[in-house]
């Protein structure tokens, strides 16, 4: 079901390289508006922070390849503009190196298509997501389903025999004619150990709410971040695993998982 569901969408999506960037239809913009300097949490206290939230919620020891999905529709642009972007990113990685024996986020950018791809690690992420967004051209319209298959085709590329932990931002509802596709993507996919962790921004979520309760194994999570510059580390960490372990008992249950 899952592989003719892909076929029938679009082409396989190339996996992303380990650092160059992969755009879809890159166009010369001018650079991104300069970030305003906001005190952070570096890397390696992310991942301190990030290991607690597993451990609040019964995660400890618990592996996983960590994927990060990044919403470059119009309305998003000041949050790139205002480093949000950068800094969930920067977040990513910390939950990866808590997670991922390989301490890399492959990271997908969409709005109307696959807008780009990207990876991040330590080596090489200080302003990776601003300086990526910027190079990736025009904004478009939000759409699920490119994003979903990219991370579904690098996965399955990928021999990975950890469950897949995707994070997958957006600040509203892909368009009307997507909707029905990504439901039947992320139904298709429960035959697969992915784990799809939703973060909403603002307060268009009623579609996160409803890929939420999608019938069958509870393989999506969902965290609302009405403003995010008022969700701190944990709080953000807490939200976006609380959901994980429910779904490895299940899917162990049913033999999605060893």
């Amino acid at each position: 079901m899952l592989k003719k569901l892909l076929s029938s969408l679009s082409q396989p999506t190339p996996a992303p390289a380990a650092a160059p960037v992969t755009a879809a239809a890159p166009v010369p913009v001018p650079a991104a508006d300069p970030v305003p300097a906001r005190p952070r949490t570096g890397v390696l206290d992310l991942t301190k922070k990030a290991a607690f939230s597993l451990s609040k919620n019964g995660l400890e020891g618990q592996r996983a390849a960590v994927y990060l999905v990044l919403d470059r529709s119009g309305s998003m642009r000041r949050f790139y503009n205002d480093g949000t972007m950068q800094y969930l990113g920067e977040r990513a990685l910390g939950l990866s190196r808590a997670l991922d024996d390989d301490g890399q986020v492959p990271v997908m950018f969409f709005s109307t298509d696959l807008d780009g791809t990207t990876v991040l690690e330590l080596g090489n992420h200080t302003g990776r997501i601003n300086e990526v967004h910027a190079r990736l051209g025009r904004m478009g319209r939000t759409r699920y389903t490119n994003a979903i298959k990219a991370v579904i085709d690098h996965y399955q590329k990928s021999g990975a025999s950890d469950p897949a932990f995707v994070l997958f931002q957006t600040d509203g509802s892909p368009d009307r004619d997507d909707r029905q596709d990504t439901e039947d993507m992320l139904t298709a996919a429960k035959e697969l150990p992915m784990f799809w962790s939703f973060v909403g921004f603002g307060d268009d979520i009623a579609f996160l709410r409803t890929v939420d309760q999608l019938p069958g194994i509870d393989n999506t999570g969902f965290f609302h971040v009405p403003d995010p510059d008022g969700v701190g580390d944990a709080a953000l960490y807490d939200g976006i695993t609380a959901q994980f372990g429910p779904y490895l008992t299940a899917a162990r249950a049913a033999g999605i998982l060893r």
